[in-house]
Protein backbone atom coordinates (compact mmCIF):
# COMPACT_ATOMS: atom_id res chain seq x y z
CA UNK A 1 0.00 0.00 0.00
CA UNK A 2 1.66 3.46 -1.53
CA UNK A 3 1.52 5.91 1.00
CA UNK A 4 2.52 9.79 1.40
CA UNK A 5 2.67 11.56 4.49
CA UNK A 6 -0.43 13.79 5.24
CA UNK A 7 0.21 17.86 4.21
CA UNK A 8 -1.81 18.67 7.89
CA UNK A 9 -1.09 15.17 10.26
CA UNK A 10 -4.35 16.31 12.26
CA UNK A 11 -6.96 13.77 12.40
CA UNK A 12 -10.25 13.38 14.69
CA UNK A 13 -11.17 10.02 15.59
CA UNK A 14 -15.06 9.45 17.27
CA UNK A 15 -15.82 6.63 19.45
CA UNK A 16 -11.72 6.71 20.84
CA UNK A 17 -12.06 5.14 24.10
CA UNK A 18 -11.80 1.84 22.88
CA UNK A 19 -11.68 -0.85 20.29
CA UNK A 20 -10.99 0.16 16.45
CA UNK A 21 -11.31 3.85 17.38
CA UNK A 22 -8.69 3.80 20.37
CA UNK A 23 -6.22 1.56 18.09
CA UNK A 24 -6.34 3.71 15.20
CA UNK A 25 -5.34 6.58 17.71
CA UNK A 26 -2.58 5.52 19.02
CA UNK A 27 -1.34 4.09 15.87
CA UNK A 28 -1.81 7.30 14.10
CA UNK A 29 0.16 9.38 16.58
CA UNK A 30 2.67 7.10 16.81
CA UNK A 31 2.75 7.61 12.52
CA UNK A 32 3.76 11.48 14.18
CA UNK A 33 -0.02 12.59 13.99
CA UNK A 34 -1.70 15.12 15.77
CA UNK A 35 -4.18 12.79 17.18
CA UNK A 36 -7.91 14.83 18.66
CA UNK A 37 -9.52 11.33 20.28
CA UNK A 38 -13.02 11.97 20.57
CA UNK A 39 -14.06 10.41 24.13
CA UNK A 40 -17.49 10.52 26.01
CA UNK A 41 -15.73 9.22 29.81
CA UNK A 42 -12.64 11.90 31.16
CA UNK A 43 -11.11 8.50 32.68
CA UNK A 44 -11.27 7.10 28.70
CA UNK A 45 -9.24 10.12 27.68
CA UNK A 46 -6.71 9.87 30.75
CA UNK A 47 -6.24 6.38 29.88
CA UNK A 48 -5.65 6.56 26.29
CA UNK A 49 -3.34 9.54 26.80
CA UNK A 50 -0.82 7.71 29.33
CA UNK A 51 -0.02 5.46 26.18
CA UNK A 52 0.40 7.65 23.42
CA UNK A 53 2.71 10.82 22.92
CA UNK A 54 1.79 14.69 23.66
CA UNK A 55 0.28 15.51 20.62
CA UNK A 56 -2.59 13.00 21.19
CA UNK A 57 -5.71 15.27 22.52
CA UNK A 58 -8.39 13.20 24.12
CA UNK A 59 -11.79 15.79 23.65
CA UNK A 60 -15.20 15.29 24.90
CA UNK A 61 -17.64 14.64 22.26
CA UNK A 62 -21.10 12.57 22.45
CA UNK A 63 -22.30 12.39 18.64
CA UNK A 64 -25.50 12.25 19.61
CA UNK A 65 -25.71 15.55 21.20
CA UNK A 66 -24.97 19.04 18.73
CA UNK A 67 -23.76 21.40 21.86
CA UNK A 68 -21.47 18.64 22.99
CA UNK A 69 -19.81 18.25 18.87
CA UNK A 70 -20.52 22.11 18.66
CA UNK A 71 -17.90 22.53 21.53
CA UNK A 72 -15.57 19.79 20.37
CA UNK A 73 -15.31 21.63 17.33
CA UNK A 74 -14.33 24.72 18.68
CA UNK A 75 -11.52 23.33 21.12
CA UNK A 76 -10.46 21.44 17.55
CA UNK A 77 -10.78 24.67 15.75
CA UNK A 78 -8.50 26.84 18.51
CA UNK A 79 -6.12 24.21 18.47
CA UNK A 80 -5.49 23.58 14.49
CA UNK A 81 -6.15 27.14 13.36
CA UNK A 82 -6.12 27.48 9.05
CA UNK A 83 -4.33 24.49 8.90
CA UNK A 84 -7.54 22.67 9.72
CA UNK A 85 -8.27 18.97 9.92
CA UNK A 86 -5.92 16.42 7.33
CA UNK A 87 -8.84 13.94 8.71
CA UNK A 88 -11.89 13.08 10.30
CA UNK A 89 -12.53 9.16 11.17
CA UNK A 90 -16.22 8.38 11.90
CA UNK A 91 -16.18 5.76 14.16
CA UNK A 92 -18.33 5.93 17.17
CA UNK A 93 -20.94 3.28 17.22
CA UNK A 94 -23.18 1.06 18.78
CA UNK A 95 -25.12 -2.63 17.75
CA UNK A 96 -28.87 -3.21 18.99
CA UNK A 97 -29.48 -6.92 18.53
CA UNK A 98 -33.16 -8.44 18.85
CA UNK A 99 -35.91 -9.11 16.07
CA UNK A 100 -37.66 -6.10 14.80
CA UNK A 101 -41.19 -7.13 16.21
CA UNK A 102 -39.84 -6.66 19.58
CA UNK A 103 -36.95 -4.20 19.95
CA UNK A 104 -37.81 -1.22 21.89
CA UNK A 105 -38.42 2.31 20.15
CA UNK A 106 -36.41 3.72 22.31
CA UNK A 107 -33.17 1.00 21.24
CA UNK A 108 -34.35 1.46 17.43
CA UNK A 109 -33.35 5.26 17.63
CA UNK A 110 -30.91 4.74 19.61
CA UNK A 111 -29.13 2.88 17.33
CA UNK A 112 -29.86 5.44 14.61
CA UNK A 113 -28.92 8.38 16.65
CA UNK A 114 -25.27 7.03 17.51
CA UNK A 115 -24.59 4.99 13.85
CA UNK A 116 -26.27 7.81 11.73
CA UNK A 117 -27.00 10.86 12.82
CA UNK A 118 -24.50 11.18 14.86
CA UNK A 119 -21.48 10.54 11.82
CA UNK A 120 -24.26 13.44 10.26
CA UNK A 121 -24.02 15.94 12.72
CA UNK A 122 -19.92 15.46 13.04
CA UNK A 123 -19.37 15.63 9.68
CA UNK A 124 -21.14 19.10 9.36
CA UNK A 125 -19.26 20.23 12.20
CA UNK A 126 -16.16 19.42 10.91
CA UNK A 127 -16.13 19.69 7.48
CA UNK A 128 -14.86 22.98 7.02
CA UNK A 129 -11.94 22.44 9.12
CA UNK A 130 -11.45 19.78 6.64
CA UNK A 131 -12.13 21.46 3.92
CA UNK A 132 -9.14 24.04 4.68
CA UNK A 133 -6.86 20.74 4.47
CA UNK A 134 -8.13 19.33 1.38
CA UNK A 135 -8.46 16.64 4.03
CA UNK A 136 -10.34 12.98 4.24
CA UNK A 137 -12.94 11.73 6.00
CA UNK A 138 -13.41 8.13 6.85
CA UNK A 139 -16.02 5.94 7.86
CA UNK A 140 -16.08 3.12 9.70
CA UNK A 141 -18.81 0.91 8.18
CA UNK A 142 -19.36 -3.00 8.43
CA UNK A 143 -20.10 -6.47 6.27
CA UNK A 144 -23.39 -5.58 7.62
CA UNK A 145 -23.53 -2.60 5.64
CA UNK A 146 -24.19 -5.02 2.14
CA UNK A 147 -25.12 -8.31 3.95
CA UNK A 148 -28.02 -7.77 6.52
CA UNK A 149 -28.21 -10.75 8.51
CA UNK A 150 -31.39 -11.59 11.08
CA UNK A 151 -31.36 -10.46 14.42
CA UNK A 152 -29.01 -7.72 13.65
CA UNK A 153 -31.12 -5.92 11.33
CA UNK A 154 -31.18 -2.66 13.29
CA UNK A 155 -27.61 -2.65 13.25
CA UNK A 156 -26.98 -3.39 9.80
CA UNK A 157 -30.02 -0.96 8.80
CA UNK A 158 -27.77 2.24 10.34
CA UNK A 159 -24.73 0.49 8.56
CA UNK A 160 -26.39 0.48 5.27
CA UNK A 161 -27.42 3.95 5.54
CA UNK A 162 -24.35 4.67 6.54
CA UNK A 163 -22.90 3.81 2.79
CA UNK A 164 -25.51 5.48 1.09
CA UNK A 165 -24.40 8.79 3.12
CA UNK A 166 -20.74 7.66 1.87
CA UNK A 167 -21.85 7.73 -1.70
CA UNK A 168 -23.28 10.76 -1.65
CA UNK A 169 -20.97 12.67 0.08
CA UNK A 170 -18.08 11.93 -1.49
CA UNK A 171 -19.49 13.42 -4.84
CA UNK A 172 -20.44 16.58 -2.70
CA UNK A 173 -17.20 17.10 -1.97
CA UNK A 174 -15.04 16.22 -4.59
CA UNK A 175 -14.53 19.48 -5.86
CA UNK A 176 -12.47 20.99 -2.45
CA UNK A 177 -9.70 17.36 -3.25
CA UNK A 178 -12.02 15.56 -0.16
CA UNK A 179 -11.49 12.01 -0.38
CA UNK A 180 -14.06 10.03 1.53
CA UNK A 181 -13.79 6.31 1.96
CA UNK A 182 -15.53 3.57 3.99
CA UNK A 183 -14.06 0.45 5.66
CA UNK A 184 -16.23 -2.55 5.75
CA UNK A 185 -15.15 -5.09 8.57
CA UNK A 186 -16.57 -8.09 9.21
CA UNK A 187 -16.22 -9.37 12.89
CA UNK A 188 -13.64 -7.62 14.67
CA UNK A 189 -11.96 -8.73 18.32
CA UNK A 190 -13.25 -5.37 19.96
CA UNK A 191 -15.20 -4.55 23.25
CA UNK A 192 -18.05 -4.31 20.78
CA UNK A 193 -19.34 -8.22 21.53
CA UNK A 194 -19.69 -7.93 25.10
CA UNK A 195 -21.82 -3.91 24.92
CA UNK A 196 -23.69 -6.08 22.22
CA UNK A 197 -24.49 -8.81 25.01
CA UNK A 198 -25.58 -6.45 27.14
CA UNK A 199 -27.68 -4.41 24.87
CA UNK A 200 -29.41 -7.80 23.85
CA UNK A 201 -29.61 -8.82 27.83
CA UNK A 202 -31.87 -5.07 28.26
CA UNK A 203 -34.09 -5.59 25.39
CA UNK A 204 -34.63 -8.70 26.44
CA UNK A 205 -36.00 -7.16 29.64
CA UNK A 206 -37.41 -4.51 28.21
CA UNK A 207 -39.38 -6.48 25.60
CA UNK A 208 -42.98 -7.73 26.02
CA UNK A 209 -41.94 -11.56 27.13
CA UNK A 210 -44.83 -13.44 25.45
CA UNK A 211 -43.38 -12.07 22.16
CA UNK A 212 -39.93 -12.51 23.14
CA UNK A 213 -40.92 -16.14 23.54
CA UNK A 214 -41.70 -16.41 19.78
CA UNK A 215 -38.31 -15.84 19.05
CA UNK A 216 -36.51 -18.08 22.04
CA UNK A 217 -35.21 -20.77 19.55
CA UNK A 218 -33.97 -18.49 17.37
CA UNK A 219 -32.21 -16.18 19.52
CA UNK A 220 -30.35 -19.51 21.82
CA UNK A 221 -29.12 -20.19 18.54
CA UNK A 222 -28.17 -16.52 17.03
CA UNK A 223 -26.07 -15.98 20.57
CA UNK A 224 -24.44 -19.17 20.39
CA UNK A 225 -23.47 -18.72 16.41
CA UNK A 226 -22.06 -15.04 17.20
CA UNK A 227 -20.52 -15.93 20.29
CA UNK A 228 -18.29 -18.45 18.23
CA UNK A 229 -17.94 -15.56 15.31
CA UNK A 230 -16.53 -13.19 18.31
CA UNK A 231 -14.22 -15.84 19.63
CA UNK A 232 -12.76 -16.01 15.80
CA UNK A 233 -12.50 -12.21 15.14
CA UNK A 234 -9.77 -10.79 13.37
CA UNK A 235 -7.31 -8.38 15.31
CA UNK A 236 -8.18 -4.84 15.40
CA UNK A 237 -4.88 -4.42 13.28
CA UNK A 238 -6.47 -5.22 10.49
CA UNK A 239 -8.72 -2.60 10.58
CA UNK A 240 -5.91 -0.21 11.49
CA UNK A 241 -4.16 -0.78 8.72
CA UNK A 242 -6.82 0.03 6.01
CA UNK A 243 -7.80 3.13 8.07
CA UNK A 244 -4.29 4.41 7.90
CA UNK A 245 -4.29 3.57 3.75
CA UNK A 246 -7.45 5.69 3.84
CA UNK A 247 -6.02 8.52 5.26
CA UNK A 248 -2.56 8.93 3.45
CA UNK A 249 -2.44 6.93 -0.04
CA UNK A 250 -2.31 8.77 -3.23
CA UNK A 251 -4.80 7.07 -4.68
CA UNK A 252 -7.60 6.11 -1.36
CA UNK A 253 -10.31 3.37 -2.18
CA UNK A 254 -13.68 4.33 -2.04
CA UNK A 255 -14.62 1.07 -0.24
CA UNK A 256 -12.31 -0.83 1.82
CA UNK A 257 -13.70 -4.41 2.52
CA UNK A 258 -11.21 -6.04 5.09
CA UNK A 259 -9.96 -9.48 5.27
CA UNK A 260 -10.68 -12.41 2.86
CA UNK A 261 -13.53 -13.83 3.80
CA UNK A 262 -15.37 -11.15 3.94
CA UNK A 263 -14.55 -9.46 0.67
CA UNK A 264 -15.46 -13.01 -0.28
CA UNK A 265 -19.02 -12.80 1.17
CA UNK A 266 -19.73 -9.51 -0.38
CA UNK A 267 -18.64 -10.79 -3.63
CA UNK A 268 -21.03 -13.76 -3.37
CA UNK A 269 -24.20 -12.44 -1.87
CA UNK A 270 -24.16 -9.79 -4.51
CA UNK A 271 -25.09 -11.69 -6.80
CA UNK A 272 -27.22 -14.40 -5.37
CA UNK A 273 -31.07 -14.43 -5.81
CA UNK A 274 -32.81 -13.44 -2.39
CA UNK A 275 -34.40 -16.68 -2.05
CA UNK A 276 -30.87 -18.25 -2.27
CA UNK A 277 -29.37 -15.56 0.17
CA UNK A 278 -32.02 -16.23 2.48
CA UNK A 279 -31.50 -19.98 2.70
CA UNK A 280 -27.78 -19.80 3.17
CA UNK A 281 -27.97 -17.33 5.89
CA UNK A 282 -30.69 -19.48 7.94
CA UNK A 283 -28.19 -22.15 7.58
CA UNK A 284 -25.47 -20.40 8.89
CA UNK A 285 -27.05 -19.34 11.68
CA UNK A 286 -29.12 -22.89 11.72
CA UNK A 287 -32.09 -21.39 12.28
CA UNK A 288 -35.53 -22.80 11.73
Amino acid sequence: MPTESPSNPAVLITGSSTGIGAACALELDRLGWRVFAGVQAEADGRRLAENASARLMPVRIDVTDEASIAEAAGIIRDAVGEKGLGGLVNNAGIGVPGPLEVVPMAMVRRQFDVNVIGPIAVTQAMLPLVRAARGRIVNIGSVSGRIAAPYLGLYAGSKFALEALTDSLRVEVRRWGISVSIVEPGSVATPIWEKSRAAADAMAEEAPPEALELYAADIARFREVTGKAGEAAMPVEKVVRVVVHALTARRPRTRYPVAADTRMAIAVFRFLPDRVRDWLIRRQFGLS
